[in-house]
This record gives C-alpha cells, sequence and structure tokens, in this order.
C-alpha cells in the first residue's frame, strides 16, 4: 500500500513539473489596478516635490503645492476597466512640471 501511496505522490509530482506557465506575451501590458494607479500618482507628484495636502483615495484626488503652484492629479475608473490618471497645475511658473510628474508616474507603473 506504501508503495502504490508513493508511485502515485511521485507521479502527480511529475505530471505537475511538466506544465508551463507562460505570463502575458512579451509586449502585452499588465493592466493598472485603481489602487496601483492612485498611489503611483500620489508618489508621482512627491517624487517632484509636491508638499501633498490632500489624498482622497475614494474620490479618486491628490492636491498639493509646489512653490506656490498648486498641483492636482484626478484618478478615475473607466467603464471598461481601464484607469485614468489626469495631472493638472494652477499656473505654469514651471512649464516642465507636469511633464516630470507625468515621467514619476510612468516610471513607478513600470512604463
Amino acid at each position: 500500500m506504501m508503495n502504490l501511496l508513493a508511485t502515485l505522490i511521485l507521479g502527480a509530482t511529475l505530471a505537475v513539473s511538466g506544465c508551463t506557465y507562460y505570463g502575458y506575451p512579451p509586449g502585452t501590458a499588465i493592466p493598472a489596478s485603481y489602487d496601483r494607479s492612485f498611489f503611483a500618482a500620489a508618489d508621482a507628484m512627491r517624487d517632484q516635490d509636491v508638499v501633498v495636502s490632500t489624498q482622497d483615495q475614494a474620490g479618486g484626488t491628490v492636491a498639493g503645492q509646489r512653490e506656490g503652484t498648486s498641483v492636482t492629479a484626478t484618478v478615475r475608473q473607466q467603464p471598461d476597466g481601464s484607469v485614468r490618471v489626469q495631472f493638472s497645475a494652477s499656473d505654469s511658473r514651471d512649464p516642465g512640471l507636469l511633464d516630470r510628474i507625468s515621467r514619476s508616474y510612468d516610471r513607478r507603473m513600470g512604463r
């Protein structure tokens, strides 16, 4: 009886070890989750020295200031399941700020 059980366990182990998991095909983007996108947006703003004063995950808003400029990120779940993230600023004292925040966000999302 013991030999039969050992043979069955060995057979099952060999059968499972022959399975291969391929994951996502190369070049396919992994869909972003709302939570991951929200926190990446907030951290991207901090990366660019924005002092975050409001971080409302349920409302999808992150707001802060950098050298007198108000910066806001809005995160919205789309009907198709994708997530849309948009950064905006109150003025253009630093015209490259939003671009830098966007690049920080892309890095944090692995893009």
